[in-house]
Parts: C-alpha cells; structure tokens; sequence
C-alpha cells in the first residue's frame, strides 16, 4: 500500500472534517482560521502532488505506480484500488495546484477587494461551507484520477457534483440557482447512461479492475457489444466533457459561478470527461471505439466550428469564455477519435494546456468583473491598456495563448489532433478524416478572430464607460422642475433634500455632469417647458461627451490594477503556459508510453 495517495485523499478529506468542528470565535478569528486553513490544507495536497511527481518512475510511465490495493466490498469483489501512470499524474498535480491557487487567490485582500468570498459582507456568504466544499471538491477530483477500479472510479466521479453544484448555487450571480440545476441534471443524467454502460462491462467481463480490463482489450466482449458499451460510456463522459450538442449547461454555469468555481470547473471538471474516454472507453472497448470513432469526430469539429462561432456573438465575456472551451474540447476529443499515437497523445496535452490556459482567463475575467461590476463587453467600454495596464496585458496573454500561438502550450495539442486527423489509425476512412482536419483548421482560424475581436473591444479603443439609465434619471432630475401627479409644477431639489437624496452639488462632487438649463432660469413658469427639453437633451450631449473623452467615475477612477496576491495565484499558471510551450517534450515524454499501449502501438 502506498502512503501517499492515501495522503493525497486524505488530507483534503480531514482538512473539510475538521471544519465542522470549528471552535466558535468572533467573526475576524474565525476569518483568520479559515484562512489559514484553506491554505494549509490545499497547499499540503499541492506538495504531496509534487512529491508524488518527483519519485515518479519516469521509465515506467506507462505502468501503475504507487499502487494501493485493498478490500472494499468484499462480498462483491470490490477493491480500493489506486495508481497513478504518465496519464493521471499530471492531472493530479493540475488538481492540487488549481485547488491551492483558488485558495490563494480567496484568502488575501481586503472585504472589498477582488476575489473576496471568504471575508464577511451584509446578508453573510458562509465562508466556512466555502472551505468545506472546495476541499470535498479535491478529493472527488483526485479520486477520480487515482482509481483503477470502475466502480471506485464512478463513485469519485459522482462525489464532485455536489459541491460543485453548491459553489454554484450558493455562491453564483443573480441566476445562480437555475445554471446549478441544469448542470446537475445534465451531469446526473449522463453518470446514470454511464453506471448503465460501465455494469454493461462488468457483466461481460465479470471484472472491474481497470488495469486487467485495458490489459485484456476487449476479451469476453463482442464488437456488437463493445459498441455499445462505448456509446453508454461515451455519453456520460461527453456531457462532462462537454460535447456538442451536450454542452448547454457550460455557458450558464461559467458565467453564473464565481471566480474559484469557473476556474475548477473549466481546469478540472471538464478534464474527467476525457480523461474517462483515454482511460476506460479507448482501452477497455478498442472495437467499440473503432466503430464510434469518425461520429465521434464529427461531433468534435461541428463543436469546433460552433463553439467558435458562438463565441463570435457573446457580449458577456464569462459566456464567451465558456464556449471557448467548446471549441478547445473539440480538438481533444477529435484528437482521441483519430485513435492514433499523435492525435491521442495530443488530446492528452490539449487538456493540461486547456486546464491552465481557461484558468488563467476565468482569473481574469472574474477580476475584471469585480472592478467593473459586469463582464458585458460593451459595458466595460474598452480602452483597459490605459486604465488597468497590467490587467489587460494578462488578458492579452491568455487570449493568444487559447488562440494556439507557437511557443505556448496551447500550440501543441491542436497541432498533433489535426496532424493525427491527417493520418488516422487502421480501418478510419482517411478522407472523411481530411475533411475534419479542414473543419478544424478552419475552428483555429475563428478561434483567433473570436479573440482578437474581443481583445479590440475590451482592452484597445478610447476608454469609454455606459451611463446607465438610473445614472441619467439622477442627472436629469437632480436640477429639473417637473409637473407632478396633481400637474403642479415640483422643484426636484427641494424634495430631495427634504429626503437626504443626491442633489445636484453631490453629483457634482462625484463627477456627474449636471445641466443647468443653458443660462435660461429654469424656475420661471414661462421656460419650464423649453428648458425641461433644452436640458434633458443638453445633459445626455454633455454627460455622453464626457463618457467618450475618457471621463470616469470616481469608482473607476480607483480601480486598483493587478495586486500582489492576484499576481500570486496566476503566475505559475502563466509559467506552466510558457514552460509547455517551449519544452512540449516535458509532457509528451510521460504521456507517450501510455498512450501507445493503450492504442495497442508499437
């Protein structure tokens, strides 16, 4: 038995046990120690991953390390079976190292600063539920990477949709409950096709040991069966992956789950779905997939092209985001329908880079829209290389880097899926593969625009801001007359400071223009009607004129560029994008031997 991925389970899983019983304390120690806590804990599972990748037989890649394996259920023949090879190792350390950047990334600043959910505000945000499930969170994460057992593997696979669907539900934006009851119905429903294929296995097999199972490669199964095993397989794994026309629950869930849940859910979440085709559907049932392969391709590019088309029409920037990881899914599982040593092992790599490239943008754009107060492009106004420098220049990063520009790590993957796709395995119709690759190419191409697109309207441009319609009613009647219901003429500004609201020398002072009737006396009954006009249109000309000359408000005016602790939690990831994409041999190499024992090549 190996001590340390039992540590790596068991560390997260006491470190969320002993939150309940957390000692009462007044609301800043409590703070404190949830602080201290979630960093301890995560950052104690982030070294063990590390320690874990550092003994790490790179020779024997290809074979179960550090395996534990104990009796479970006896009386059926389930075993707590764990391991780690060149696939799941690097998913572990993504794992850890996400969960402890999410923690950092939460457990500094003040109140009010970006990325705050674990300090108080009004109405309360349960920091310490927050902990909690993050932390239950990473162990159904590495769990479902370490198992080599099916049933061990499903039970893992399952245990992240809770919290999951709590981070979002609870701690989400104004829609938060209904995109957490879509994805949990869409993810519980593909698990239930995925139980039915995975007991479809075990009845055939009369095993669910992962490692004899690709071992035996389809043994004891018939093709007829092995199809349809991998289609019930394929489902389940496709809605977390998601494919399209899978997908639909992505786009709501991203945009309405806070910062910590994008990334975990972009980084993580969408990487056991694929995860599951490379390790259970393609070695376990290879006829199967041999006979699903090219629909399977053909669902990848056609996720490809819409998902780079969709994100062509998004004015949120979360949401474009989130059907940015439609198209990039695409290209691995496209990579996997190849079913050869290139287009595997570039799905593979695609789904590292995703996980830190997507990450690396949900951090972002989640700090954009805490200093904003909205990811709606337009909204933002544009021109944030001149107002958040630093900000936009990392934006500016992890948009090239999705785009697949040589020399980042999201390069490689699309490269080796299509090159697969050029030349696909044994019994694939090669033509038919040669119109993916064009379909693919063509998604590389509206990948770029999508992102140079938004890229000119959020970050270049003249810094602009919307003025929204409250903002004007203030402005026009903070020193406008106007009839009342009685059609007696009111003077605004009495009644407002009759009732302490804003009155025009206070907008002044907050940088609000406010009309003043063009020199005509507003008050005299004979200008009312002449002024009300002249002024209502003045005011909207003069504020929209101070808006286009890059005008702020004071909130905007002190928006704090990128902080220390931000700078903290992204730049290992933009490290890892930058060491990926000069050195791809530093992945490929431990990924190589596995992939080709599970393809059955040479």
């Amino acid at each position: 038995m190996s001590w340390l991925l039992i540590a790596l389970l068991g560390v997260p899983l006491a470190g969320a046990a002993a939150l309940l019983a957390l000692p009462g304390a007044d609301v800043a120690a409590r703070r404190r120690l949830l602080r201290v806590h979630g960093l301890v804990v995560s950052g104690l599972t982030f070294a063990l991953s590390v320690l874990l990748a550092a003994t790490f037989d790179y020779g024997n890649a290809a074979r179960p390390q550090f395996v534990t394996d104990l009796a479970w259920i006896p009386g059926l023949d389930l075993r707590f079976h764990l391991g780690v090879d060149g696939i799941s190792l690097p998913l572990v350390v993504l794992t850890t190292l996400l969960t402890f950047l999410c923690f950092v990334y939460l457990c500094r600043g003040s109140a009010e600063g970006p990325g705050q959910l674990l300090a108080p505000r009004p109405g309360g945000n349960r920091p310490r539920a927050l902990v909690f499930t993050l932390l239950v969170l990473e162990v159904g994460m590495i769990g479902t990477f370490l198992a080599l057992d099916l049933l061990l593997f499903f039970v893992f696979f399952e245990v992240v949709l809770i919290p999951m669907y709590f981070v979002i539900a609870v701690w989400g934006g104004r829609a938060r409950r209904a995109a957490a009851i879509k994805f949990i119905l869409y993810t519980l429903l593909g698990s239930v096709v995925l139980l039915l294929g995975l007991l479809l296995i075990w009845s055939q097999t009369g095993t669910l040991d992962m490692t004899a199972l690709a071992q035996a490669r389809g043994a004891g199964m018939s093709p007829s069966v092995q199809t349809l095993a991998f289609l019930a397989v394929g489902i389940g794994f496709a809605v977390k992956a998601p494919m399209w026309p899978l997908h639909t629950w992505l786009p709501d869930a991203h945009t309405e789950a806070p910062t910590v849940g994008s990334v975990l859910l972009a980084g993580v979440l969408l990487k056991m779905g694929t995860y599951g085709i490379a390790r259970v559907a393609i070695p376990i049932l290879p006829d199967g997939a041999v006979a699903v392969a090219p629909w399977l391709g053909a669902f990848a590019v056609v996720g490809i092209v819409y998902g780079s088309l969709a994100c062509l029409a998004q004015r949120d920037l979360k949401r474009m985001i989130a059907y940015s990881s439609v198209g990039h899914m695409g290209f691995v599982l496209l990579g996997f329908a190849t079913l050869t040593p290139a287009g595997v092992n570039g799905a593979l790599f695609g789904n590292i880079a995703h996980g830190l490239i997507t990450a690396l943008l949900f951090f972002v754009a989640g700090a954009i829209k805490e200093r904003y107060g909205t990811s709606d492009m337009p909204a933002l106004g544009g021109g944030m290389m001149t107002r958040l420098p630093r900000l936009a220049s990392l934006l500016t990063f992890a948009c090239v880097a999705s785009l697949g520009l040589p020399g980042l790590a999201g390069f490689w993957g699309e490269m080796l899926a299509l090159l697969g796709a050029f030349e696909p395995a044994a019994g694939l119709s090669r033509p038919l593969y040669l119109v993916f690759m064009a379909l693919g190419g063509l998604g590389t191409v509206l990948t770029a625009a999508y992102f140079l697109l938004m890229l000119s309207r959020v970050t270049h441009g003249r810094s602009t801001e919307t003025v929204h319609v409250p903002v004007l009613a203030g402005v026009t009647t903070g020193g406008l007359p106007s009839t009342g219901p009685t059609g007696e003429e009111t003077d605004h500004r009495e009644s407002d400071r009759e009732e302490g609201a804003p009155t025009p020398e206070a907008d002044e002072k907050e940088g609000i223009p406010v009309a003043t009737g063009g020199g005509r006396d507003a008050s005299s009954p004979g200008a009312i009607s002449a002024a009300t006009s002249e002024t209502v249109a003045g005011t909207v000309s003069e504020t929209a004129s101070a808006v286009t000359s890059g005008t702020t408000s004071t909130a905007r005016s002190r928006m704090p560029d990128v902080t220390g602790y931000e700078l903290a939690a992204w730049v290992p990831l933009i490290a890892l994008i930058l060491l990926f994409g000069l050195w791809p041999k530093a992945l490929l190499l431990l990924t190589d031997p596995v992939v080709r024992t599970l393809v059955g090549a040479p």
